[in-house]
């Protein structure tokens, strides 16, 4: 099976394509990454170096692999950080070339934006962009609770709140919504985040122990595995359960040695083999 995933990439670390393509590789998949910025390290860092690429070069490298002929065998197009509007329209066209080769190909866009605790950490005007275009045009979202609340306006402080507001993200238009970090004020634990996943069949919930760190690019590699699980098993409730488990793992790896980075080539075996660690939950 094969994704293009066009996403941001950097030299040191793992964002971006950098930490979506090796897991995705894990799992089987040939990966057709095309980078909107080649990065020394991400932003976080407060210092880094390299080029952003114009929307053009973007779309002359998506054009080369349509000359290779091979949009038919394409599965699923991949996005997440947009730096500027008309990278979302060359995505778009992307999508569109690929949906009309294979009928059967899905669009999941991560839509990046901003977390609890930071804001907004996109350009002016990409929030509306991701709100008003792209989400409606995608099969598959995957925001954070804060993206969420945006998107839709509500505010989520317990399941019903959460339940609503991925039911009007749905109504905008994806079918399949994950959300991707959940903390509410009914949880009976509240040293566990969750994950809610939704579609047209039901919504089921897993929860994991909540670890004391911040890093960049887990959401990223999350995107990636979900997208990849549901390709392979056609279920949400399958990819919510492996995804939870992989990307725990390597949260708790990353935990554990106290690097700044996600740990992906340390925790490359339950990347491709992940264990029925946590319970997934139907809860409609």
């Amino acid at each position: 099976m094969n994704i293009l995933s066009i996403q941001s990439s950097v030299a040191y670390g793992h964002v971006g394509n950098s930490a979506a393509v090796f897991p995705l590789q894990r799992l089987g998949f040939d990966v057709w990454p095309v980078i909107t910025v080649h990065f020394s390290n991400h932003t976080g860092y407060g210092a880094w170096r390299g080029p952003v690429l114009p929307a053009d070069a973007i779309r002359d490298v998506i054009s080369g692999i349509d000359e290779r002929g091979v949009f038919p065998t394409c599965d699923a197009v991949l996005s997440g950080y947009m730096g500027d509007p008309s990278l979302g329209e060359a995505i778009f066209d992307a999508a569109n070339r690929i949906k009309a080769a294979n009928a059967k190909a899905l669009y999941c866009c991560d839509p990046v934006m901003g977390d609890v605790g930071r804001g907004f950490f996109v350009r002016p005007g990409i929030p509306e962009f991701m709100r008003d275009r792209t989400v409606p045009y995608a099969d598959m979202i995957t925001p954070n609770q804060f993206e969420l609340e945006y998107l839709t306006g509500h505010t989520v402080m317990t399941m019903g709140d959460a339940l609503g507001a991925v039911d009007a993200a749905r109504a905008m238009g994806p079918r399949i919504v994950l959300l991707t970090s959940l903390v509410r004020q009914d949880s009976a634990d509240d040293q566990r985040i969750e994950m809610l996943a939704v579609d047209d069949e039901g919504a089921w919930l897993v929860g994991t122990p909540h670890l004391p760190l911040s890093v960049n690019g887990a959401g990223d590699a999350t995107a990636a595995l979900f997208l990849g699980h549901y390709l392979k098993s056609g279920s949400i409730a399958t990819a919510l359960s492996k995804v939870a488990s992989s990307i725990f793992a390597v949260l708790e790896e990353t935990h554990r040695t106290g690097s700044r980075e996600i740990r992906l080539v340390a925790s490359q075996d339950v990347l491709a083999d992940p264990p029925d660690r946590f319970p997934v939950e139907r809860i409609r």
